[in-house]
């Protein structure tokens, strides 16, 4: 058993290393399976992430893992974060109304949304692609989906804000607390609008759940509270890291922003590319459900095994040139978006806003540059993507 030298994933939890973490996920792959002193085991090659991604045995439940320390509410969490058959039941549950038919459906409404947030920034010449564009966007389409009074984003940004600060795997026991606090005043809010939406119901995806008659088995009160939160904060979080992450990458190679400008028929496989290269989820967490072995390291039932999606984006085994960005590589087959059947609920609205929102800077942004390289980074090592990313550009079209 390898242990990991100089703990290399408390190096990749340390905000000094948020702006540059590949050399760390180097080392790492170095040794695919590695233990650290504290005994979380780290798995960073494509294929062991592969397995693991689709491995009933490994369980996305943390209340089923012997170390309370990363459990960030004791309560049931939200349906991501359960093995099956709760998983399948309330996945589908969603998965009956977040319709491929629904989401193409938006695709106007976010292009009138991207419209309507750079005509604002025509009379300027610089602008902050996350305050400007990167979050306002996913969340506008996550509360006019869901039914979220928009006029409400001011308090949930900053309970989602304290929630995700808390995803630093319980090493900081403040963030923790903040994070169980945040939740809660989220859960009450989700709890009072559901309540009224049960009384009146109005548009928007969160209603219909509330009264759907499809099913003889309902989602109850708590299943409903745990589901809307989760839909609302990675409804917008992680997009507005991949669409900040994707323009920070084309900003820092120019020629692929130039090709895209001239070429717009590569954005999809470009938004693919983007998901390998610079991930919005680094890694996530399972916990085996009795002893497993990963490449020959027994893992005991219960231990930490943080799955390194990033670490193995850039696995040289599985591709050329791996950190190298580009554009027009073929068969992008990444953990962006995890895999397995947990994959990412929202990865076909993510890819549709983030198109949309390339599409429109590429077309309407003229010579954009950089002004801080690199920018400040988000707290969370697990949902990374720059704080701000400022830009100056000649003008907009």
């Amino acid at each position: 058993m390898v242990v990991s030298p100089s703990n290399l994933l408390d190096q990749v939890l340390d905000y000094a290393n948020r702006a540059n973490p590949y050399p760390i996920y180097a080392k790492m792959r170095k040794h695919p399976v590695q233990v650290q002193t504290d005994g979380r085991y780290i798995v960073s090659s494509y294929e062991l992430v592969d397995a693991i991604l689709h491995d009933p045995q490994m369980s996305v439940d943390m209340r089923k893992s012997n170390e309370p320390g990363v459990r960030i509410e004791q309560e049931e969490p939200g349906f991501v974060f359960q093995d099956p058959p709760k998983h399948d039941w309330l996945r589908h549950q969603v998965m009956s109304k977040f319709t491929p038919e629904l989401i193409s459906g938006l695709q106007p409404r976010l292009e009138e949304i991207v419209k309507e947030l750079l005509d604002a920034q025509r009379p300027n010449q610089r602008m902050d692609i996350v305050d400007d564009l990167a979050y306002p966007l996913p969340v506008t389409a996550i509360c006019e989906l869901l039914g979220v009074p928009r006029a409400d984003e001011p308090k949930f940004h900053i309970w989602s804000s304290m929630i995700i600060k808390g995803t630093n795997l319980g090493k900081d026991p403040v963030a923790v607390q903040e994070a169980m606090q945040g939740r809660d005043h989220l859960n009450h809010y989700m709890g009072e609008l559901i309540d009224k939406l049960q009384r009146q119901p109005a548009p928007g995806l969160l209603s219909a759940l509330i009264h759907d008659t499809t099913y003889e088995k309902r989602m109850n009160k708590a299943e409903l509270v745990t589901t809307a939160v989760l839909l609302l904060i990675a409804g917008h979080e992680t997009t507005v890291n991949l669409i900040t992450n994707s323009m920070l990458t084309l900003l820092r190679n120019l020629a692929s922003f130039e090709l895209l400008r001239h070429k717009p028929e590569i954005l999809s496989n470009l938004i693919e590319e983007v998901l390998r290269y610079e991930p919005p989820v680094q890694f996530t967490i399972r916990t085996p459900l009795t002893d497993v072995t990963l490449g020959k390291v027994k893992i005991p039932k219960g231990a930490i095994v943080m799955v390194m999606n990033a670490a193995a984006n850039r696995d040289s085994a599985r591709f050329q040139d791996p950190d190298r960005f580009d554009p027009l590589r073929p068969n992008i087959a990444h953990f962006g978006f995890g895999g397995g059947i947990h994959y990412c609920v929202g990865a076909p609205l993510a890819r549709l806003e983030a198109y949309i929102a390339l599409s429109a800077l590429a077309r309407r942004m003229q010579n954009p540059r950089l002004l801080q390289d690199p920018p400040p980074y988000r707290e969370s090592p697990a949902l990374r993507g720059p704080r701000h990313l400022l830009v100056s550009y000649d003008h907009i079209a």
